[in-house]
């Protein structure tokens, strides 16, 4: 079947029912992206198919036929939301950080807090809690390249955020003046 992988023509013998996701990691070894629960819930293995992202874990390979597929290998390794990610921490164990880039590349440029959320409500990450990955997002898309304050989006910054006072231990009285 041909289509166009990674911005490449290619022709890929494989079974059509075969899923999307075993193409690309055994017949093409593009092994970035991952397969965390196999069942479409945690977005682990999103690719996008002609700039939307799909879940390959549910993709039969004979619908890629004809379509332009990207895989996080696709961006090569200079992409400002790899660095975004690695600068900001949203990328940890790395299972769920493929998908999360792919799914954020959908969301085109200067995504709202609101449209990262959303964009993103069908990847599952375990590690971060999400606020690294919203700022790495927010960052990459509207960040310092454009000059623009990401608490006026509603991220945090996580600099600020770690210099933060610890709170009183409970029980303590505030002095009187």
């Amino acid at each position: 079947m041909k289509l166009t992988l990674n911005g490449a023509e290619v022709d890929v013998e494989a079974h059509p029912m075969k899923r999307l996701l075993d193409v690309l990691r055994e017949e093409l070894q593009l092994t970035g992206t991952k397969e965390g629960c196999g069942e479409g819930e945690c977005g682990a293995c999103t690719v996008l198919i002609d700039g939307a992202p799909v879940c390959s874990c549910l993709i039969p390979f004979a619908q890629a036929e004809g379509t332009s597929v990207t895989t996080i290998e696709g961006l090569g390794e200079n992409h400002p939301l790899q660095h975004a990610f690695m600068d900001e921490v949203g990328a940890q164990c790395g299972i769920c950080t493929p998908g999360m880039i792919l799914s954020a590349l959908a969301l085109g440029d200067k995504p709202s807090l609101a449209q990262i959320k959303e964009g993103l409500a069908g990847n599952l990450c375990r590690c971060t809690g999400y606020e690294a990955i919203y700022r790495a997002i927010a960052k990459a898309n509207t960040g310092k390249q454009a000059g623009m304050n990401l608490a006026s989006i509603g991220v945090k910054n996580r600099r600020a955020t770690d210099k933060r006072k610890p709170a009183r231990p409970s029980g303590a009285r505030k002095k009187a003046d």
